[in-house]
């Protein structure tokens, strides 16, 4: 995968790829049949380089950080316990540098979207094993899970860690079934108006809202406006919980949708819902108590636009103060 996050799952590899699990019974029969499988890792890597925090966020729940040599400044935010390894510090799949990878003396790599072709390059210099994932929709990522607990050897851990997930998910869509549906739209970003990923329309979905356009795709805010939608939610990807949530309202003069009237205007920390991993759960608890505030607490990391006046709202709109390129997954 190169530069956007479509693609081929898992593209380059250093084994087979993991066939997509779309319940807990695909996981148990996939990670059973590890000592037959093509996938099968012979060598346990000990000293793994992340170039993405959702890499280091399954580690963490993997319990395999001990492994973790280097990592981004993002995986650190996400993941402050990297610091008590003191792990080195290197580019992240957008800017990857090769003689920074080789320092740390890696026996594997692991990437995710997004990528550009010289970062590709750059990491296939360092000529160790590279797994490149690119994770569209909740079922890729529960097969990256899987595949990560194959390569360090804590398979049994990698089918507690989606089982988990996974019934967290069901949980939140059991309670929401019947409820009524509101239409949302979740932006990832904000100059060109960009549509959150596909995993995060699911889990709008399972949140109890009806996500509105393409995800994943660019989209006009004379579109957003024409469709109407009750709740609007920013998660801009590398702005942590700093959307200027009232500047975008009237940069787009947004005033007359029905989300802005009434005051449902949210921002959600990045990291809950464009790092694709288990802490995409603590995303659906934020999507979950905007959408549906009657049946379930105010959760960590949701804001809105209420109580947006603040420091962070001078933030220009979308200006390339936040680097969209250099985007954490």
């Amino acid at each position: 995968m190169i530069e956007d996050s479509g693609g081929v799952h898992a593209d380059i590899v250093a084994a087979s790829p993991v066939p997509l699990l779309q319940n807990r019974e695909d996981v148990r029969q996939c990670l059973r049949s590890c000592h037959t499988s093509r996938m099968q890792v012979r060598h346990i890597p000990s000293r793994i380089v992340s170039l993405q925090p959702s890499v280091t966020a399954i580690l963490r729940e993997l319990g395999k950080l001990e492994s973790l040599v280097a990592c981004t400044k993002y995986c650190a935010a996400i993941c402050p316990e990297v610091a008590k390894h003191e792990t080195t510090i290197v580019a992240d799949s957008w800017t990857a540098q090769a003689q920074q990878i080789r320092e740390v003396r890696p026996d594997f790599v692991i990437a995710s979207v997004p990528y550009q072709e010289k970062s590709l390059a750059e990491v296939l210099k360092v000529g160790v094993p590279f797994l490149a994932l690119s994770p569209k929709k909740l079922a890729d990522i529960y097969s990256d899970i899987a595949a990560i607990s194959r390569i360090v050897g804590a398979e049994d851990e990698g089918a507690r860690v989606i089982d988990r997930m996974t019934g967290q998910i069901e949980e939140v869509r059991k309670l929401t079934g019947n409820l009524v549906r509101p239409r949302v739209f979740c932006e990832e970003w904000g100059k060109p108006l960009i549509a959150s990923q596909p995993w995060v329309a699911e889990l709008v979905e399972a949140a109890g809202g009806e996500f509105v356009g393409t995800p994943g795709t660019r989209i006009e805010a004379a579109e957003i406006e024409k469709a109407a939608p009750e709740i609007l939610i920013a998660a801009w990807c590398g702005a942590g919980d700093r959307v200027p949530l009232t500047k975008i309202v009237e940069a787009r003069n947004w005033q007359n949708v029905s989300a802005v009237k009434a005051g449902r205007v949210y921002c959600i920390r990045d990291e809950y819902l464009n790092t694709p991993a288990p802490t995409l759960v603590q995303g659906l608890q934020a999507l979950a108590a905007a959408i549906h505030p009657e049946q379930f607490p105010h959760a960590e990391g949701l804001r809105c636009i209420d109580n947006s006046m603040t420091s962070s709202d001078r933030i220009s709109g979308g200006t390339g103060e936040v680097a969209v390129n250099g985007r954490p997954r």
